[in-house]
């Protein structure tokens, strides 16, 4: 038995939604071929840009038409950053500047496509239990608290998310053995690709569907649960209860920052009292044109963009 079945479409409605997340700078650098050790290479371009799952999936949900705020932590200096969020709808009553380096990456990017990144926490493994208690208390029984992996006290924030009656989403990615220690039933729902669900569940990476959904059931009987297989589709799963939405046919440009659009749209359109199918689709539509430009946080569509694109694919 579910905490409170998905289908009810009141479960997100009039519920407030706190996003638990990593904001991350990333440093873009286009070269002619991944550095060597040793060696001194200039740049052809350099691009900086707003990233981390946490704030992208602020950002989508926002850009959906969605109501969140984020809880997060960033160096004073990158205080735009900050601004962009809030600009696009986010709150950002919550999200600390701190006198320290904000997470950042730095992305090498060669002609071939492929890239070579170095990854720096920073202000996102910064959080105390100060912290984490203040958070806990700014929200209200059965508020939704979505979270990812990119931040740190993860197994302290989903115990107090239990003992305060909120709802969790929890993405986790990127998937590490540090997971599978985590108080996972604590969360009402997940969301996981192919590799973290076979991680999740101890099921082989090259199963079918229908195994990882067997798998994740087993695993977690009383979470409900989002498969997003790229190009096969996606699942929805709670109980007994399932729903597919097929891939769309387009030719990917970035595939950056797919997933995170596709979390903030489906919960954007849950809080809208959608039906599970409906946020399933307009979520599919909107990673299906974020996919189509490059980069993470400058790739996420308007919600005017995604419901002009799924009235013409409805209608084709």
């Amino acid at each position: 038995m579910l905490h409170d079945p998905m289908p009810h479409n009141s479960m997100l409605h009039n519920s407030k939604l706190h996003n638990f997340g990593s904001i991350n700078l990333d440093h873009f650098y286009r070269v002619p071929h991944l550095v060597h050790p040793g060696e001194t290479l200039a740049s052809r371009s350099y691009h900086l840009g707003l990233g981390g799952k946490g704030a992208n999936q602020s950002l989508a949900m926002a850009l959906a038409g969605g109501q969140v705020c984020h809880w997060g932590r960033l160096g004073r200096q990158d205080a735009w950053a900050r601004d962009r969020l809030a600009r696009a709808g986010v709150d950002v009553t919550h999200l600390e500047l701190v006198d320290e380096p904000s997470g950042h990456a730095i992305i090498q990017v060669d002609d071939r496509g492929e890239n070579a990144i170095i990854l720096f926490p920073g202000a996102n493994h910064g959080f105390t239990r100060r912290h984490r208690d203040a958070l806990c208390e700014a929200a209200k029984p059965g508020d939704w608290l979505l979270v990812q992996n990119e931040c740190n006290a993860l197994a302290e924030l989903l115990e107090c998310a239990r003992r305060q009656d909120l709802a969790v989403a929890f993405n986790p990615a990127p998937m590490s053995d540090t997971v599978l220690e985590l108080p996972l039933d604590a969360c009402r729902l997940l969301f996981v690709n192919r590799g973290e669900a076979a991680w999740l569940t101890g099921v082989p990476e090259t199963s079918d569907a229908q195994a990882l959904l067997q798998g994740l059931q087993k695993r977690l009987p009383q979470t409900a649960t989002v498969l997003t297989l790229g190009s096969e589709g996606a699942w929805y799963q709670a109980g007994d209860e399932r729903h597919f939405q097929p891939a769309l046919p387009v030719e990917p440009v970035d595939t950056t920052g797919a997933g995170d659009t596709f979390i903030g749209y489906f919960m954007a359109a849950l809080q809208e009292q959608r039906s599970v199918p409906d946020c399933l689709a307009l979520a599919a539509h909107a990673a299906a044109l974020g996919v189509q430009q490059s980069g993470a946080a400058d790739s996420i569509p308007s919600r005017d963009e995604v419901e002009r694109y799924l009235t013409g694919s409805q209608s084709a």
